[in-house]
C-alpha cells in the first residue's frame, strides 16, 4: 500500500502547497520543498527514495520537452552567443569552482568533482516558475540555458565518476570526443525524432491518437540519445524546438486544446511531486551521515551555494566586458543592460531534480567493491544546495528584481494585437474572394463583415490605452451579457437534466460547447 499512500500524500501535499502559495503570495516550489520535508516525518515514508532513473527517464523527458515547445526560438537566436557561453562554458567554471572548494575542505578530487558536476546545472522548470517577474528576454535566455547545460553537466559527471570508480581516463581526444558526441548525437537525435514525427503528427485526425504521438515524443527522442551514448537532454530539447515551429502548421485545432489542458495539468503535477520528493529526499540524505559528518556537510552546503552565487555573478560580469571589447556592432551596444540586471541574473540560477538526480545515481562501490568516497556527502550537499537555492534565492530574488528596477516588458502585448489586427484586416480582405468561392449568401457575409469591423474597432481602441472608449465599453458589455446568458443557459440545461427531459449524454454535449464558448469570452475578456 505504500504505493497507493504515496500517490495520496504526493497529491495532496501539491494541492495544500498550491492554495498557500497562492494565499500568502510565496514561491511555489518553497511551500512544496517544505511540504516535503514535513512529510518526510511521518513514519510510512521514512524509507521513501527518488530513484535516479525517475527523474531522468520519466519526469525529465516530458518537463523538458513542454518547456521546449513553450519557449521563444527567436530569442534564443537573438541570445545565441549569451546561451552557449552559460550552457557550456559557465557550467564548467562552476564546476571547477565548486570541486576546488570541496576539496579544500576535505572531500577527495573524483568525488569532488563529480558534486561540482552535479550541483553547476541550473533547472529548467525551477526557473520557469521562479523567473517568472523577470522581463520575457531574461526568462527565455535563463530557460534556453537551463535546457541546455544539463548536457555539459553531465559528460562532466560522467567523466568524474568513471575517473573515481577507475574506468576512465582523462585525454584531450577523449574528453573532447564524449563532448562532441553528447551534443552532436543528442542534436542529432533530437533531428531524426521530429523528422519521423512530424508526418505522423500530420496524418493522425483523431485528437486522441495525436495526442498520444505527442506524449511519445519526448520519450522516444530521450531512448535514441540514450542508446548511442549521446545527451538525451539536447535530443528532447531539440525535438521540441522544431516542433515547436512545425506544429502550428500540421496540427489541428481539436488537438492543440486537449494537448494545451494535458500538458498544463500534467507538467503542473509533475513539477509539484518533484519538489516535494526533493524534500522528502533531504530525511535521507541527512540520515546517511554521522553527527560529525553533519555539521561539516552543513558548511560545504552554505560554502559552495555561496561559490555557485559568486561564479555566476563574476563570469557574467567578465563575459560581458569580454564581448565589448571584442565586439563593437551597433546592434551590440544596443543589447546591453545595467549592472543590476546581471545581479538578477546571477540571482535567478536555481538547481532542481536534475542534480539531485544525478547525486542519487553515483554509484555506491568502485573497483574492488570499496565503497564510493564520500558519496552520502555528495546526496546531502546536492540535496542542501538545491533547498538552499530555491528557498533563499526565491525569497530575495523578489526583492532584488525590485532593486534593480527593470524595464517594463510589453513586447509580447504589442505584437499580439499587431497579430490581432493584421490578421482580421487580412481576412476582411480576403472576405469577397472566399464568399464568391463558397457561394455564401450576402446577407452572411454583411454580417460577418460587421462583426470583423467591431473587431477591429475593438483592436484600435486598445492601442490607446483609453478604458473609455466607446468601441471598448460596447466590447465589454458585449462579453458581460453573453458570459450571464451562457450561465442561464447551463442552469437550464441541468435543469432539463434533472426533470429527465434529457438525458445525461445530452447534457455532456451541450455544456462541452457552453464550455467552449464561455472560456473563449473569458480570454478575450482577459486579452482585450
Amino acid at each position: 500500500m505504500i504505493g497507493l499512500e504515496l500517490v495520496v500524500a504526493l497529491g495532496m501535499a501539491v494541492l495544500v502547497s498550491g492554495v498557500v502559495a497562492q494565499r500568502f503570495r510565496l514561491a511555489p516550489p518553497v511551500v512544496l520543498l517544505a511540504c516535503g520535508v514535513l512529510l518526510g516525518f511521518a513514519p510510512d515514508l521514512l524509507d521513501v527514495h527518488l530513484p535516479s532513473e525517475v527523474v531522468l527517464l520519466l519526469f525529465l523527458p516530458a518537463l523538458l520537452y513542454w518547456e521546449s515547445l513553450t519557449t521563444s526560438l527567436r530569442e534564443i537566436r537573438s541570445n545565441l552567443r549569451g546561451i552557449v557561453l552559460m550552457s557550456t562554458l559557465l557550467v564548467i567554471v562552476t564546476a571547477g569552482a565548486v570541486a576546488w572548494t570541496a576539496h579544500a575542505l576535505g572531500v577527495p578530487w573524483g568525488p569532488a568533482w563529480v558534486l561540482g558536476a552535479a550541483v553547476a546545472p541550473t533547472d529548467a522548470t525551477a526557473v520557469g516558475v521562479l523567473a517568472g517577474m523577470l522581463p520575457r528576454r531574461f526568462v527565455t535566455t535563463l530557460r534556453a540555458e537551463s535546457l541546455v547545460n544539463d548536457g555539459t553537466a553531465l559528460v562532466i559527471y560522467a567523466l568524474a565518476v568513471g575517473v573515481t570508480i577507475g574506468q576512465e581516463q582523462l585525454s584531450v581526444v577523449h574528453v573532447g570526443g564524449l563532448f562532441l558526441l553528447a551534443y552532436l548525437g543528442g542534436v542529432a537525435a533530437g533531428a531524426v525524432t521530429a523528422a519521423v514525427g512530424i508526418p505522423i503528427r500530420r496524418r493522425l485526425e483523431d485528437p486522441l491518437l495525436g495526442n498520444v504521438a505527442m506524449l511519445l515524443t519526448p520519450f522516444v527522442s530521450f531512448l535514441l540519445a540514450e542508446a548511442i551514448h549521446a545527451s538525451g537532454v539536447l535530443a528532447v530539447v531539440t525535438t521540441g524546438l522544431i516542433m515547436s515551429q512545425v506544429g502550428p502548421r500540421i496540427g489541428r485545432a481539436a488537438t492543440r486544446q486537449q494537448s494545451q489542458g494535458f500538458w498544463n495539468l500534467s507538467t503542473f503535477l509533475l513539477n509539484g511531486a518533484l519538489f516535494v520528493l526533493v524534500g522528502l529526499e533531504s530525511h535521507g540524505a541527512v540520515r546517511g551521515l554521522v553527527s560529525g559528518s553533519l555539521i561539516r556537510g552543513l558548511v560545504i552546503v552554505g560554502v559552495v551555494c555561496v561559490v555557485l552565487v559568486a561564479a555566476r555573478i563574476v563570469f557574467l560580469f567578465v563575459t560581458v566586458y569580454i564581448i565589448r571589447a571584442v565586439d563593437r556592432r551597433p546592434s551590440q551596444r544596443l543589447r546591453r543592460v545595467s549592472h543590476r540586471t546581471r545581479i538578477v541574473s546571477g540571482l535567478a540560477g536555481f538547481r532542481g531534480a536534475v542534480s539531485l538526480a544525478a547525486a542519487l545515481a553515483v554509484p555506491e562501490t568502485i573497483g574492488g567493491g570499496a565503497a564510493f568516497p564520500d558519496r552520502d556527502m555528495i546526496v546531502f550537499v546536492t540535496a542542501g544546495v538545491i533547498i538552499v537555492t530555491l528557498v533563499a534565492q526565491g525569497l530575495v530574488l523578489p526583492g532584488v528584481v525590485r532593486w534593480a528596477h527593470l524595464p517594463e516588458d510589453r513586447v509580447v502585448e504589442e505584437e499580439r494585437k499587431l497579430a490581432q489586427t493584421v490578421a482580421t484586416e487580412e481576412a476582411m480582405a480576403a472576405m469577397p474572394a472566399v464568399a464568391e468561392e463558397l457561394g455564401t449568401d450576402p446577407e452572411v457575409v454583411d454580417r460577418l463583415t460587421r462583426e470583423l469591423e467591431e473587431h477591429l474597432a475593438v483592436l484600435h481602441a486598445g492601442e490607446t490605452q483609453l478604458e473609455d472608449e466607446p468601441a471598448l465599453r460596447h466590447d465589454q458589455h458585449y462579453t458581460a451579457l453573453r458570459l450571464a446568458l451562457l450561465a442561464r443557459k447551463r442552469a437550464t440545461v441541468v435543469r432539463l437534466r434533472d426533470e429527465r427531459r434529457i438525458d445525461d449524454t445530452v447534457l455532456r454535449q451541450i455544456q462541452a460547447r457552453l464550455d467552449i464558448e464561455e472560456v473563449r469570452l473569458s480570454q478575450r475578456e482577459l486579452v482585450d
